[in-house]
């Protein structure tokens, strides 16, 4: 079957409806010439927005001039409360500086030394699907992917009590957050309220006072030389090569904030959505579930390599849900695209939803296919058209342990479970993430 997709709204609204379909769900207000289109131009009363689909232009924006087009200031207005300065959000000098704190945690080494942790979290998920059954299938993916952030940055496991109210805390932000509020339309004074809800506010409060308990309790160990060797102790012992300067404490809790967004919500999302086209898509299922019996219980990060067929299925959930479906960059200088005119300000748009989806880039782009990868198309699209990571300098810190973690966690439950859907097709929006509007509902039944 052909994995579900949101309807595309009408070609003219006006502004004032495109913004409440904006707010309600980005993939439903966009319209459908979007899939088609190699550039598109939106104007307001207040700025212009340019959705950029040619890969070629892509690359200027992302690979070969990154500095010409910092990020917008215009997203920061909706997750600021939750992120405060985080690499997520910021520019120039500050980010760089903080990437050259945050990177050194994540090269390949790290990664091997996290995978214990990682098939731990995969493990307890199992037991806690026990016997099985119908099961909304995001929930438990959420508490999965939460798991391996516990365990790999702070060494505790989900069921600790402030891990716990972490996870518990952060749903109930997801779900009041809209990605976009009034200030990202409107070009506000700083001194005027930017639309976020009372519950909004408390919520991300309580996030970053539990974050605080978190950093303090680990900056207390760092002292005393009893912290864990994982990536926060890593992280916050590691000086800025050019100042000498490590995070204070303040920073670290910011950092945490967006480790915790980028490396549980969008994994979260991710899996659940390779999850149902497993579920869709028996034979592809069976020979994921083949792969992963290879694994045996305790799976060593050697054995990785033989989820060659998992990958792609995690690889092309990815594609066809990618878990930050719009990133948006902001013209520093007058630029040419196109043969347009796009004037300093204007906000630049790049949408791995429609990139993923292009009718003139993919084959069959809207047809699930892990196999597409080992055709010629889909290796010079994974060149040119695949960004779920975003591309270039500012590509997402965490996007090898992501690729380590989803197809693990992917093998894992499909090993132990036969999954199948259960209720009707899950309807795609995107909040923070791409999530399925009602759930997705799955049931699970134990293998052998």
């Amino acid at each position: 079957m052909t994995p579900p997709k949101p309807p595309a709204r009408p070609d003219k609204v006006s502004l004032w409806r495109y913004v409440r379909l904006f707010r309600r769900d980005i993939l439903s207000a966009q319209p459908a010439k979007l899939y088609q289109a190699k550039m598109a131009e939106f104007r307001t009363p207040f700025f212009r927005s340019y959705l950029i689909n040619q890969p070629d232009l892509i690359d200027v924006v992302l690979r070969q001039r990154p500095s010409d087009f910092p990020k917008s200031g215009r997203i920061s207005e909706g997750l600021r409360p939750l992120l405060g300065n985080s690499v997520f959000l910021t520019n120039g000098a500050q980010w760089r500086r903080q990437r050259r704190i945050i990177d050194p945690a994540f090269e390949g080494g790290r990664l091997r030394d996290t995978f214990p942790a990682m098939v731990a979290a995969g493990q307890a998920a199992v037991a806690r699907l026990g016997q099985g059954g119908a099961v909304e299938i995001e929930a438990e993916t959420s508490h999965a992917a939460a798991d391996v952030i516990f365990r790999t940055l702070f060494s505790i496991p989900i069921d600790h009590a402030l891990a716990t109210q972490v996870f518990d805390q952060f749903r109930a932000y997801q779900r009041e957050q809209p990605i976009l509020n009034l200030a990202a339309f409107l070009p506000l004074p700083r001194w005027f309220p930017r639309g976020h809800s009372r519950r909004t506010r408390a919520t991300a409060r309580q996030i970053r006072a539990l974050i605080t308990q978190l950093t303090t309790t680990r900056a207390d160990q760092i002292a005393r030389g009893s912290a864990p060797d994982d990536l926060a102790t890593k992280i916050m012992t590691t000086p800025d090569p050019e100042t000498g300067q490590t995070f204070d404490a303040a920073e670290m809790v910011d950092q945490v904030a967006i480790f915790f967004l980028a490396g549980h919500e969008t994994s979260a999302s991710a899996l659940a959505w390779a999850l149902y086209l497993l579920a869709t898509h028996p034979e592809a299922q069976a020979r994921v579930a083949a792969e992963a019996a290879a694994l045996g219980p305790d799976p060593s990060f050697s054995d990785l390599s033989r989820l060659r067929f998992t990958r792609d299925v995690f690889r092309e959930a990815l594609r066809l849900y990618p878990p930050v479906p719009m990133m948006v960059r902001e013209a520093s200088r007058p630029e040419r695209f196109r043969n347009r005119d796009v004037p300093t300000g204007a906000q630049i748009v790049l949408s791995p939803w429609h990139l993923h989806r292009h009718t003139d880039i993919w084959d069959a782009p809207d047809d699930f296919d892990p196999d597409r990868y080992g055709t010629e198309n889909g290796k010079a699209c994974l060149r040119t058209a695949y960004i779920p990571f975003s591309a270039g300098p500012r590509v997402c810190t965490g996007a090898g342990f992501a690729m380590v973690e989803g197809p693990l966690l992917l093998a894992m439950i499909t090993g132990a479970f036969d999954i199948s859907p259960d209720g009707p097709p899950p309807v795609p929006v995107a909040h923070l993430t791409v999530r399925a509007r009602d759930g997705i509902q799955l049931r699970l039944t134990p293998r052998g």
